[in-house]
């Protein structure tokens, strides 16, 4: 009988053993997982992420304001994952302080710096580049990598990141928002046909007398001189697709020409980094009516990317439909083109593309606003300012 008990206890203690086991790999498997969507950067812009600041700054004089009060002068929901983010990522940059379930928020020192238009361009400018890039860990290795260098490939940055200590988990996208940031700042300057990062204290010794806003934000171009034009089939699945609504024109013509420089190398290199497959009207390659065709794709694309140069109406109406039916749309226009008053509330990239010269240098810049304003648009379709959305919030109740 006592054999028999300690051949019991044995077996309790193994029982135990394995149970522990278990429960130790699933422990650390959840702990794994949480630890590869940790990002050691802001998912945002600075840029995008000032708005909660300037909001403090423009209802509540600067002053700690109660969180509940400044999100309804927002008119934004306290409970959405969108507002979330954004308090989240203001908090991050060190902009303004308290959580998204705080009582109140308020500015630091250094996001009152950014935001107090009393405030001296130089210390805006100074306090915009401690929170922007200096107080984000892997944006500040990169600056401090390539300072006074012409940026290298991406590639090459993504290098530099990985044997950093810094743990990344989606170099693309950390490398796409440290680009943008830099444009924000307009450290980003084309000097010997390179795109080159200059100094902070070079940008701050720059500054015009005039009041400017330190982040305002650069037009952009793109361009190689190659053409894409493989035929695109019908996909298999629609969250993989962004449709690319352009003006095409004829053969040969200037409008064929644009299209097929923004397509193949601004357009179609900047969405792929996201997953996302990028179709033009005339590389549907089916049989069919085009009108139906586009309308297809109009209505199930997961994004679409809007490029209003030249004014085509055909563009605006397929914008119009995209925006009527609540779907992500990322716009883009020509330096030399007006925005017309019905979109001129949304945010539009403007492409420069007077000047091949400095439009080359500028591509992987370029590149990289639009796939961070393409995520953007993703997460948040309301966030890239449709109009229907906008002044009709209740347009389908």
């Amino acid at each position: 009988m006592g054999k028999a008990k300690s051949k019991n206890n044995q077996k309790t203690v193994s029982e135990k053993k394995t149970t522990n086991k278990k429960t130790s790999k699933k422990t650390a498997k959840k702990k794994a997982v949480r630890t590869r969507t940790v990002r050691p950067y802001p998912a945002s812009s600075f840029k995008d992420a000032l708005q909660l600041g300037e909001a403090i700054m423009k209802y509540a004089a600067g002053d700690k304001v109660r969180r509940l009060t400044l999100l309804h002068e927002m008119n934004k929901s306290p409970t959405s994952s969108v507002t979330q983010m954004m308090i989240t990522n203001s908090g991050k940059y060190g902009i303004t302080k308290g959580s998204y379930v705080a009582e109140s928020l308020e500015l630091t020192k250094s996001g009152r710096d950014v935001v107090d238009p009393s405030k001296p361009k130089s210390v805006q400018l100074r306090a915009s580049f401690e929170l922007a890039i200096n107080g984000v860990a892997p944006f500040k290795t990169l600056y401090e990598s390539y300072v006074g260098k012409g940026l290298p490939e991406r590639s090459v940055m993504k290098d530099v990141l990985t044997y950093s200590k810094i743990e990344v988990p989606d170099l693309d996208e950390c490398i796409d928002t440290f680009t943008v940031n830099l444009q924000d700042l307009n450290l980003l300057r084309t000097i010997g046909g390179a795109e080159t990062l200059i100094p902070i204290e070079q940008a701050i010794d720059e500054l015009p007398e005039v009041s400017q806003s330190p982040i305002a934000r650069s037009a952009l171009p793109s361009g190689d001189l190659e053409t894409d034009t493989t035929e695109s089939p019908e996909p298999s699945d629609w969250q993989a697709t962004c449709f690319y609504i352009t003006p095409i024109g004829a053969e040969d013509s200037l409008e064929r020409k644009h299209a097929d420089l923004f397509y193949s190398h601004l357009v179609k290199p900047a969405l792929s980094e996201l997953g996302l497959n990028v179709i033009r009207a005339d590389h549907i390659g089916e049989p069919g009516m085009i009108t139906s065709q586009v309308l297809h794709y109009l209505k199930n694309s997961r994004l679409a990317i809007a490029d209003l140069s030249y004014l085509n109406p055909n563009v605006f109406y397929e914008v119009a439909l995209r925006h009527a039916l609540r779907l992500p749309v990322v716009q883009m226009i020509r330096k030399g083109d007006r925005l017309p008053f019905d979109v001129n509330q949304a945010r539009t990239l403007v492409l420069d593309t007077t000047d091949i010269y400095s439009l080359v240098p500028k591509l992987q810049t370029y590149r990289a606003e639009i796939a961070n304003q393409s995520r953007k648009a993703l997460e948040d379709p309301e966030s890239v300012g449709n109009p229907v959305s906008v002044f009709y919030p209740n347009f389908y109740k």
